[in-house]
């Protein structure tokens, strides 16, 4: 994975890399900060093999030790930096993590690492120093000379990255991709979405959503520019972003085109330098996509869907954006998907059951995991295969074309980010007050399908719904606190006393 820096790096030397937040950082120097940030892991004992889990809102330190990381062999771990101190702790525990690489700001989820997670060699951290002996500043990471440095030899087997993801046990699951299948990922995604060197890819999303992600290692692998950003949370300064860096690819999900269509309708916005659009994560409704046409009057509306266990599944050619308004396309360049019933059986066209893939997309398996591997990565027909069970409801039309029907498992897909709801009836039920609860996914036209508790309280306790909002904000990401919360008297159950969330949702 890094030598497509290693090579954009020499052919582009002076090209913009990154632009992270206006400030521009050439692919010589990108090249350069790698390799020293590479030395100093390698001096601290971290080597082929090794998890580093990376901490770090989306930022020019964050880049630099992605690659770093896969630079010197070792597997990259990114975590959302609106993750909690006990998530994190679970996440560098469960990997058996031996370097941390943070920003400063989060240092009261990180300060107390050094000493509960036994494997963990390094700890440093971007931005402001703290004050803490144990943490090395970034800065000192750095030279202004490129290290004479010998990486060691990696091949297209080894582990490049774990990337987790919510479980139905109500904890994540390290999905492990090796450097072959993203490397495979990648040259489809880029064949599909008809990208060049000359691109200019904007990313508010965040890094540690694999939908982000893999647009920063389409530009590098390209030689082209990511327009790096924080976040959506300004929206006037990204579009002031978009027009001074001239934007060529603007990625989203539907709850930032949502924000967006909405400032269309107070002031009218028109991006023309925009010529490809992209959607994933929940379905784009139809009714957006000819607002989007209004500010992006000379793209192409791409709309996809994708798993992290495979990165993507498929896309829809953007010609066909109006004649096949709910679809979802085909299957990706140099992969297969197919439909099957419960007994494995495969359908035919109009009929529903669960989408099947098969590709060198696929992953690994999950960390640690087996027993999970073993319900998802099943037996192919050919002999040694294993396919990709989605575990998502699919239909196919007589032209081959996929239907997203919906999902036959727990988790809730809110806003592209995969929602455990047994992580969050856990904090829900450490809530004074509360008896029994339950959390069920319900239709969001914006986000896809977004969270709903159902709370059984204790006699004579007096919660309000925010006060539930507020407990759950503590200790959760921010797209897992639900947005809807109803109290009831009594939480149905089945035979065998469990809650009947089918009939809740």
């Amino acid at each position: 994975m890094h030598e497509g820096l290693l090579r954009s790096a020499d052919k582009f030397p002076e090209k913009t890399a990154i632009l992270a937040e206006g400030q521009p950082y050439p692919y010589a120097q990108l090249k350069r900060d790698v390799l020293n940030i590479a030395e100093y892991l390698m001096l601290k004992g971290i080597q082929r093999g090794s998890r580093c889990v990376i901490y770090m809102d989306n930022t020019y330190e964050c880049v630099a030790s992605v690659y770093a990381v896969l630079a010197i062999g070792g597997v990259f771990v990114l975590v959302n930096p609106q993750t909690k101190r006990d998530k994190l702790h679970y996440i560098l525990n469960d990997c058996n993590a031996s370097a941390l690489l943070a920003s400063s700001h989060l240092y009261q989820n990180f300060k107390n690492a050094a000493d509960e997670v036994p494997p963990l060699q390094v700890v440093v951290s971007s931005g402001d120093d703290v004050p803490d002996p144990r943490v090395r500043p970034f800065s000192e990471l750095l030279k202004p000379t490129e290290p004479d440095l010998d990486l060691p030899q990696i091949i297209p087997n080894d582990l490049a990255a774990l990337i987790y993801t919510s479980g139905s046990t109500g904890r994540p699951k390290g999905v492990m991709h090796t450097h072959s299948t993203m490397l495979f990922a990648l040259g489809s995604l880029i064949e599909y979405l008809r990208l060049r060197e000359t691109d200019r890819m904007l990313v508010v999303l965040p890094l540690s959503f694999d939908y982000g992600l893999y647009h920063l290692f389409m530009c590098v692998q390209l030689g082209a520019t990511l327009v790096l950003e924080r976040s959506f949370a300004f929206p006037s300064a990204i579009y002031n972003r978009i027009r001074e860096a001239k934007v060529s690819v603007f990625p989203g999900v539907p709850s930032l085109f949502s924000l967006l269509l909405s400032s269309h309708k107070r002031q009218r916005l028109e991006f023309p330098s925009v010529t490809r659009v992209t959607n994933t994560a929940a379905a784009l409704p139809h009714q957006f996509v000819s607002e989007l046409k209004e500010i992006f009057p000379n793209a192409l509306i791409y709309k996809m869907y994708g798993q992290t266990e495979c990165k993507r599944v498929c896309f829809l050619e953007p010609e066909l954006v109006d004649e096949k308004p709910n679809s979802v396309g085909k299957a990706i360049p140099g992969t297969e998907v197919f439909i099957a019933d419960e007994q494995g059986k495969r359908l035919g066209p109009g009929h529903s059951g669960t989408l099947y893939v098969r590709g060198p997309h696929i992953m690994l398996g999950y960390w640690n995991l087996p027993e999970e591997t073993e319900k998802v990565l099943l037996k192919g027909d050919l002999p040694g295969e294993r396919v990709l069970c989605t575990q998502d409801l699919f239909k196919m039309d007589d032209e081959g074309f996929l239907y997203f029907h919906g999902r036959n498992d727990d988790i809730i897909k809110s806003g592209g980010e995969k929602v455990s709801p047994t992580e969050i009836e856990n904090v829900l039920l450490s809530i004074d007050g509360i008896k029994e609860a339950a959390v069920v996914g319900v239709d969001d036209e914006v986000l896809g399908e977004a969270t709903k508790c159902f709370l059984v309280l204790e006699c004579d306790a007096e919660i309000s719904a925010l006060q539930v909002k507020k407990a759950c904000a503590e200790k959760l990401e921010n797209f897992m606190v639900p947005k809807h919360v109803e109290f009831v008297e009594e939480l149905e159950k089945t035979v065998t006393g469990k809650i009947s969330k089918k009939n809740l949702k």
